[in-house]
């Protein structure tokens, strides 16, 4: 009788073991799934107007358009970005959530401050996006029409002068730290939460200088409200042709080129990782998008995770020797 009970109980719980395996095998297909029909967002660790919100809001609005589902961008300032980077990091790692990962708060500021997370660890590299030169700019004000005539003057008002960064350890801020060692001058770092903010304070005279993107600065030059004194990268933007680099300006070899790229939770299926680099990379290769792009100074560089990956590690290891030499501390 007992063996009889047992047999008749076998195959109901053969039937739930199979059940149970079937759904834990959907629940696995379905997190490599690509979230399709669902609202994407991509977070930007700045205020609205910068470089890095209108190069994300190019590339966003092509996204949307092919996937044919809403992709949206969240500003979420503070801390030079940083704030945005932990965020995304502990976000939900199904692929809705992306971040627009620049040099700052993912190579640079885990060798300056305690953070809660490790950026090259606990973020997915996806694609490159672009990369640019920094432009130094200055009002008319401050009566300098070039990179030498600023040494002169810092030189002369040792402390005085300030400069604008979109904050400490960004990109803006390390190219001020390279001039300023280089050129042997001391000015006065002043940090912003982007780079819309700092160019208000910067055309309303708050402060003498700013390494501005190509995306803030190029109307305001052009309308003759700021003057372009150099560029940080080896070769001169296209945007501004005519505005020489700081190698060619006395400072051989000078080269504080910026970068934003396309990352997500490190948890993220690589299933699903490897779509967001087709898509994007897709987006990025659009001619259309490229013009945009240009149009604002930035060059679209799309690459692959593993490209990412590794070029990230360098700037971290470059950018922490730079820190550390510098002796750059929080302010």
């Amino acid at each position: 009788m007992k063996i009889f009970r047992l047999a008749s109980v076998l195959p109901a719980v053969c039937r739930l073991s199979l059940a149970l395996g079937a759904l834990g095998t959907a629940a696995f297909v379905s997190a490599q799934e690509f979230p399709k029909g669902q609202t994407i967002t991509i977070v930007v660790g700045f205020v609205p107007g910068g470089g890095t919100d209108t190069a994300t809001r190019i590339v966003a609005k092509s996204l949307s358009a092919n996937l044919g589902q809403p992709v949206v961008v969240e500003n979420r300032a503070g801390a030079g970005g940083v704030i945005a980077t932990q965020a995304v990091a502990n976000a939900k790692p199904d692929g809705t959530t992306l971040l627009l990962g620049t040099i700052g708060p993912m190579t640079v500021s885990p060798h300056l401050m305690k953070m809660t997370i490790d950026p090259l660890k606990d973020l997915a590299p996806i694609t490159m996006g672009v990369n640019f030169p920094n432009v130094l700019v200055v009002p008319p004000e401050l009566k300098v029409n070039t990179l030498a005539e600023l040494v002169a003057a810092a030189k002369k008002n040792p402390g005085k002068l300030t400069y604008a960064s979109t904050g400490v350890g960004s990109a803006a801020h390390l190219a001020g730290e390279l001039f300023a060692q280089r050129a042997g001058v001391e000015m006065i770092h002043v940090p912003y939460k982007g780079g819309s903010a700092a160019m208000l304070d910067l055309l309303s005279g708050r402060i003498d200088a700013y390494y501005a993107t190509p995306t803030t600065s190029i109307q305001h030059v052009q309308a003759n409200k700021l003057k372009a004194l150099a560029t940080t990268g080896l070769k001169r933007t296209n945007a501004m042709p005519d505005v020489p680099t700081m190698a060619e300006s006395g400072y051989p070899g000078f080269n504080a080129t910026n970068w934003y790229a396309f990352v997500a939770p490190g948890k993220t299926p690589a299933p699903i990782l490897d779509r967001w680099n087709t898509e994007i990379v897709k987006v990025l290769n659009d001619p259309e998008v490229r013009m945009q792009l240009n149009k604002h100074g930035l060059t679209p560089d799309p690459t692959t995770r593993q490209e990412l990956a590794d070029f990230m590690a360098k700037e971290s290891a470059t950018w922490k020797k730079v820190v550390t030499e510098r002796n750059i501390k929080l302010e």
